[in-house]
């Protein structure tokens, strides 16, 4: 049950940060959203993390999954928030959405057990998250920019993804002999030093009054989200990727409500499936 609700819980802020990106990456840009999220999310955590519990000494094979976590998730970001400002809110989210698939196969192969009914159950989920994500829905791309952008966007979400995979794969080790804040530290410390300082230097930071309470939402979302699935991968790190991933489902209805970007009727099916999905794991694991 841990791995669920903290897959669910980590889904849910990590919709709320998806949705919330959508708008500042077009107000600021990818590059400064990333970057001031980074710095908000650094100022929250280092209190969390020094509170609840002491760090450990960084050995080698440590330093390896702190650096996976903190570049790939930073770099995943950057590619996420990329295709956002240019593509569908829906398909980008879903696409990256895969990243739970890519973790989960990452678990497996480094030797976690799963059963063949959460086997056939994560299958299901991972089907619904794919269908709301990537089924077509009723507006249609117009002119050749449209369609180039949309690739390009598609294409950003492919690489986020993989990123992303590696991140929370790598996070959820680092989670194994750090606290849940603690785990959170690598990608904000990376993104401050690599992204934020860089581009202050530069002056090529972007920010607005109306950009401000955006970035600051997407940093604590963030912080949140990634110590909820923290929390759950220390039962099985399969299981909270695969339901973390369900962030692209609630972004897709989240964007049809408030942006009136339109559900195709495959869309609506794929919730329909991962609803089922999440109910029949819960009765599972239970």
């Amino acid at each position: 049950m841990i791995a669920i609700l903290g897959g669910l819980g980590a889904a849910v802020m990590w919709a709320t940060s998806t949705l919330t990106s959508s708008r500042s990456s077009r107000i600021i840009g990818p590059s400064s959203t990333v970057a001031w999220m980074m710095l908000i999310g650094l100022v929250c955590a280092v209190p969390l993390a020094a509170v609840s519990g002491p760090m450990p000494a960084v050995t080698p094979a440590l330093a390896g999954w702190l650096a996976g976590s903190g570049v790939g998730g930073v770099a995943g970001l950057l590619l996420a928030y990329s295709g956002l400002r240019i593509g569908k809110v829906g398909v980008v989210s879903a696409i990256t959405s895969t990243e739970g698939a890519i973790a989960a196969v990452l678990a497996v192969v480094a030797g976690e057990h799963l059963t063949i009914p959460v086997m056939a159950m994560l299958c299901v989920i991972a089907g619904g998250i794919a269908t709301v994500a990537l089924a077509s829905g009723e507006a249609q791309l117009e002119d050749a920019g449209g369609r180039r952008d949309e690739r390009r966007a598609i294409l950003f979400g492919v690489a986020a993804a993989l990123c992303f995979g590696v991140a929370i794969f790598s996070t959820a080790q680092v989670g194994k002999v750090m606290t849940p804040f603690g785990a959170t530290l690598p990608v904000r410390v990376v993104g401050v030093v690599a992204v934020f300082v860089p581009m202050a230097l530069a002056g090529r930071l972007q920010m607005t009054r109306r950009a401000v309470p955006m970035v600051s939402v997407i940093a604590v979302a963030e912080v949140l989200g990634n110590a909820a699935y923290v929390v759950g991968t220390q039962q099985s790190i399969a299981i909270a990727a695969v339901l973390a991933s369900q962030f692209a489902a609630l972004t897709a209805v989240a964007a049809f409500i408030l942006f009136r970007e339109r559900l195709s009727p495959q869309q609506r099916s794929g919730v329909v499936a991962i609803v089922l999905g999440v109910a029949a794991l819960t009765a599972v694991r239970g």
